[in-house]
């Protein structure tokens, strides 16, 4: 069911998490920063896992619900990087992790959108 475009987003959503997690390991371990960290790393992964699985759906309606699963995903995963406290005044690498997120949560919006027609 998926695309089948040159694009990999497979590869995208596996970038993604593996940059959140080197994000993470230079994030101040303040109490809820630790807390806050969890739970990026687990729903940046889950962005990837559930699009590896839309791309194995076994219907259409299926292969929809898992690309909505990714976009509540990377929306959850913006979220916990708008939360996190860097302690830097310069949060670059932050920002181009929230840019991208935004960009990941637009191309699933595109996906459920052209898939439901």
């Amino acid at each position: 069911m998926g695309s089948g475009n040159k694009y990999d987003l497979e590869e995208r959503t596996y970038q993604f998490a593996k940059d959140i997690r080197l994000f993470i390991k230079h994030v101040p371990k303040t109490l809820t920063n630790v807390d806050d960290c969890k739970q990026l790393g687990r729903s940046s992964g889950s962005v990837g896992a559930n699009y590896i699985e839309a791309n194995e759906a076994v219907s259409r309606k299926d292969f929809i619900y898992r690309i909505k699963i990714c976009r509540k995903e990377i929306k959850e995963s913006r979220l916990f990087l708008k939360l996190i406290d860097t302690g830097m005044e310069n949060d670059e690498p932050k920002h181009q992790l929230i840019n991208e997120a935004i960009e990941l949560e637009k191309i699933f919006g595109a996906i459920i959108r052209n898939s439901s027609d």
